[in-house]
């Protein structure tokens, strides 16, 4: 790290309050700064992290569910994040994303123990530090459970499907399609719906349409990555969300998910095995000046192309 560019973010940094500059400079001079753009995560559920991450500018946000949910708190600059993963060597237990262009200090784990043992101000402050976030942890608490009782009231979740819904689906989407363009990643959105729902329901009864409608969703969770999303669009159709992935790979998981239905057994309680269901697939793939409504009117006429030249098939935006 410059010097100029340490004396400029040592004084907003709290974990370093009081700490020999000699001592920082000595022990932390060559630790990375790195640069977060946008909704780019730092960390992630799971991860093994052996660094500890000081803010130097912009904002980072914490969730415990997935990165596009509601955070449970915000950390600014001057600000802390990783050292409890660092402290026991656990899985990083939230997602951290940067909400706005972010710069922060890495300090791997070997420079973080060495200021513990050679600066006692940095270990009062850590100490500090930790025990803010253990009195201020039953408040995290209950916020949690207020933003999650906040959803449940919302619907944000079909009920029969475990499926995001049509008002998530409205409320995520453009925030979405807006990350990948300004990030220049692919995305693409998958629209399908059941083929002959309405003849199959009024022929075996809607319990059983219903039973088809959740097995679709399982088998839709099933042929996707973890970090794909889908939701049900309404009745029988659904939508699939894929970050990352142009439309030639698109078409291949809407191929995988189109077998991977039509081969599901549908077997009803006396055992019976009743005929087995397909769907009719649209794929559109995300443009610079989409919205939310543009691409999928795009993979809704792609999925009513399909429909209408036998059903049972993908077909791709023209």
């Amino acid at each position: 790290m410059r010097n100029s560019l340490w004396k400029s973010d040592i004084g907003n940094l709290l974990v370093l309050r009081n700490v020999d500059p000699e001592t920082v400079a000595d022990v932390l001079g060559n630790c990375p700064v790195i640069t977060l753009e946008l909704g780019q995560v730092l960390l992630r559920t799971g991860q093994i992290n052996q660094s500890l991450y000081l803010i130097l500018s912009g904002q980072l946000a914490v969730f415990l569910d997935y990165p596009e949910g509601v955070p449970v708190a915000l950390l600014e600059q001057g600000e802390t994040v990783g050292e409890l993963s660092v402290i026991d060597d656990s899985p990083v237990a939230a997602f951290v994303v940067a909400q706005q262009e972010t710069r922060v200090l890495e300090v791997d784990e070997k420079s973080f123990w060495r200021m513990i043992s050679v600066s006692h101000a940095f270990a009062c402050n850590m100490l500090l530090l930790l025990s803010d976030r253990l009195r201020s942890s039953d408040e995290t608490i209950l916020k949690n459970v207020r933003l999650r009782k906040r959803f449940q009231r919302d619907a944000m979740v079909d009920s029969l499907t475990g499926l995001y819904n049509r008002r998530w689906l409205d409320f995520q989407l453009p925030r979405l399609i807006g990350r990948h363009v300004q990030g220049g990643v692919p995305m693409c959105a998958i629209m399908f719906d059941i083929d002959h729902f309405k003849v199959f329901n009024d022929r075996y009864s809607h319990d059983i349409g219903d039973d088809v409608l959740a097995m679709v969703a399982k088998t839709t969770m099933l042929s996707i990555r973890p970090t794909d999303l889908s939701a049900r669009y309404g009745g029988e159709e659904f939508v699939v969300l894929l970050a990352g992935v142009g439309i030639d790979l698109a078409w291949i998981v809407a191929e995988r998910l189109r077998r991977a239905i039509e081969s599901e057994k549908i077997v009803i309680e006396d055992g019976t095995e009743l005929p087995s269901v397909t769907i009719s697939l649209g794929i559109a793939e995300v443009r610079n000046d989409d919205s939310a409504d543009s691409v999928l009117k795009r993979a809704d006429t792609a999925m009513y192309r399909a429909k209408n030249t036998g059903r049972n098939r993908t077909c791709r935006e023209q």
